[in-house]
């Protein structure tokens, strides 16, 4: 079993002990929803930590549109809860990169490509500098993030 799912029941044991139902409610969720991702598909399976990691990240961004929805609604308590919930989900996920991280890191995948082509790619290669990026990235950025810096990478 991948070793973040087995600390996320660890952790909603916990939780369950202290009777912190915040904490509670939003590892239940998790775990639900690693649940329903293995599931999923063909075939039962048991996910990886990447795998893990990716359903936690959806998650995690999902009560930021949420939180964002509701503050764009004037519903702030709404919204304030969305948010803790979220960051209870950050806990788990690796730190993410900042702008500058980011800004060299698509670069490094900019100079892979120009290598593996034999020249500066263009617009027409973005996918292929995406693919080497999001490597590089791998869950410690969001997509619209990697995708707009490469944007402005290549156009520059």
């Amino acid at each position: 079993m991948a070793e973040l799912k087995e600390k996320l029941r660890a952790d909603l044991s916990a939780a369950m002990k202290q009777r912190d139902t915040a904490v509670t409610g939003v590892l239940r969720m998790a775990l639900a929803a690693v649940g329903k991702e293995e599931v999923s598909g063909k075939q039962q399976r048991e996910l990886s930590d990447e795998e893990v990691l990716k359903v936690l990240g959806k998650e995690a961004k999902k009560r930021d549109e949420a939180a964002e929805a509701f503050r764009a609604a004037g519903r702030d308590e709404q919204a304030a809860s969305e948010a803790s919930e979220a960051e209870i989900l950050r806990r788990y996920l690796p730190k993410q990169l900042s702008d500058d991280e980011l800004s060299a890191l698509v670069t490094e995948a900019i100079a892979e490509v120009e290598a593996e082509l034999g020249e500066r790619p263009g617009m027409k290669q973005m996918g292929q500098v995406m693919k080497a990026a999001n490597a590089k990235a791998a869950g410690r950025a969001d997509g619209g993030k990697v995708a707009g810096q490469v944007k402005a990478q290549l156009q520059g």
